[in-house]
């Protein structure tokens, strides 16, 4: 069902101090910061030959990276992102076999333009799950 890996998600405390980072000490490619209110964030994108990383940092009140933040300040992996070729096909089939989708279940579009959902940690091994339609 899951296909290539997307993006691995880092949220970083600061969003410029990051992508600053990976630009002048890795000498990444780092997109533009770009906001993203309906998921309370903003991101930056590092493209990489084989996926991405993306950097989040707190977009308004009540961001669920702020929440993560409290707990880690100086920031740390938080979530990884696999494409699907049908998101709600992926959404069905997990949800009957037990996998516990985050929100109302419904997809949102992403940073990408395409529909994400997110599936609870404690179904996978403590890691937070983003899908992506492909």
């Amino acid at each position: 069902m899951i296909g290539r890996l997307n993006h691995v998600a880092i949220a970083v405390p600061d969003l410029a101090a990051g992508a600053a980072l990976y630009r002048e000490t890795l000498g990444a490619k780092v997109s533009e910061p770009q906001a993203e209110p309906d998921h309370g964030v903003t991101v930056v994108f590092i493209e990489l030959p084989n996926t991405k990383i993306e950097l989040l940092a707190p977009l308004g009140e009540g961001s669920p990276i702020a929440g993560f933040l409290e707990k880690n300040p100086s920031g740390g992996i938080h979530h990884i992102c696999y494409e699907v070729d049908d998101i709600r096909a992926a959404r069905d089939k997990l949800k009957d076999s037990g996998a516990r989708v985050l929100g109302d279940g419904e997809p949102k579009i992403g940073a990408h333009g395409k529909p994400v959902l997110f599936l609870h940690p404690k179904d996978f091994n403590g890691a937070l799950v983003e899908l992506e339609q492909a």
